[in-house]
Order: C-alpha cells, then sequence, then structure tokens
C-alpha cells in the first residue's frame, strides 16, 4: 500500500518524533511504501497567500504553488497524520497544509455549489496525536481535531475508507510506562493494515 505520512513537529527530540519513528518503521517493517513527509524538515510555508485565495477556486491554476504537494496526496492510498494537538487544534504548520494542499479539484469538487469528495484514492485515514490536556478536558472542549479528521477530512475520501484515530491524552503529566504502552498500540494498528500484495 502506498502510505503518505503527514508529519508536524518542529522538535527532533520531542515524544512526537519517537511516535514518527513509530509509524514510518512499522509501516515500512510491514512492507508498505512510505512516502513521509516531514512537513518542518520540507521547510513548508503554511500562509496561503493573497494570490491563492484570490485564485482558489481557479482549476487550472490553483495548484501550481503546490504542485508536488498535491502530486503526493493523489498518489497515496492511505494517509497517516502525525502531529500534536496543540490548543485543541493542528499545528500552524498542518493547518497551513490543509489550507494550501485541500484545494478544489483536489480534495473536493464543487458540483451546482454542493460539494463532492474527490480523494477516492485514499482508502485509509489514520491519526497518531497526543494531547497535553487529559481525556476529559478534551471531551468537554468538544475534541476539535477528532471531529475535523472523523467528519471533515473522512468526508473527502473514498466512501469505504477505514478511520483511526489513536491519541495520547494527559501529555502533561505522562509516564515513561504510558508513553511505552501508547508506542506499543500504534504498533499493533499498524500491524492490522493489510499488507500489499
Amino acid at each position: 500500500m502506498r502510505v503518505l505520512v503527514l508529519y508536524a513537529h518542529p522538535d527532533p527530540e520531542s515524544f512526537g518524533a519517537a511516535v514518527h519513528e513509530t509509524v514510518v518503521s512499522g509501516l515500512r517493517r510491514a512492507g508498505h511504501e512510505v512516502d513521509d513527509c516531514d512537513l518542518y524538515a520540507e521547510g513548508f510555508d503554511p500562509v496561503l497567500s493573497r494570490e491563492e485565495r484570490v485564485g482558489y477556486h481557479d482549476l487550472a491554476s490553483n495548484q501550481k504553488t503546490v504542485a508536488g504537494y498535491v502530486e503526493r496526496l493523489l498518489r497515496t492510498e492511505a494517509l497517516f497524520l502525525c502531529f500534536p494537538v496543540w490548543n485543541y487544534g493542528y499545528p500552524a504548520i498542518m493547518k497551513g497544509y490543509f489550507d494550501r494542499v485541500f484545494l478544489p479539484g483536489v480534495s473536493f469538487k464543487l458540483v451546482d455549489g454542493s460539494i463532492r469528495p474527490n480523494l477516492w484514492n485514499i482508502r485509509r485515514l489514520t491519526t497518531v496525536t497526543t494531547y497535553g490536556g487529559s481525556r476529559w478536558r478534551t471531551f468537554l472542549m468538544g475534541d476539535p481535531p477528532r471531529r475535523q479528521i472523523k467528519r471533515g477530512l473522512r468526508a473527502v475520501c473514498h466512501p469505504a475508507a477505514r478511520v483511526s484515530y489513536l491519541a495520547h491524552y494527559d501529555m502533561n503529566r505522562s509516564t515513561p510506562q504510558s508513553r511505552t504502552a501508547f508506542l506499543a498500540r500504534v504498533d499493533a494498528e499498524i500491524a492490522r493494515i493489510q499488507k500489499p500484495v
């Protein structure tokens, strides 16, 4: 399976980096073809420019500034998101990726004013993330990242796409044992993915 791993964390010494390494190595060990997109390492610019916004609906030219990222997205069969939740949202660089790459004609089509999903190539959507806050506090806040992924992002993928959301909550009070257990859970999730034929 062709997998695009979309990773967003600026610190290579963080637990987020360990999560990312677990994801990438697990996928490769299982025989999947991995495109590891480290947004910070690649210097991705998250800022949607005025020109991009003005040309947002122009299908003939709206992809030109992010053509390489669009090509990678359209080539993948599975999308793995690996990021920390900050202030109950995505890191700015990942939000910018969605703003600049999930364009009309890429992630969706507008048909008579209605949005139609366009990423039918994506048959698996997996998120591996961490939260500083507890699960209970996150629940009270409405858990925006989980809802955005399991509802919004899921809606533009293949209708039969499988969705997984793995989260380590309460990182502010995490322990070596809780972190090790979470990495084992990530490994087990990857091992369940059907191997390529």
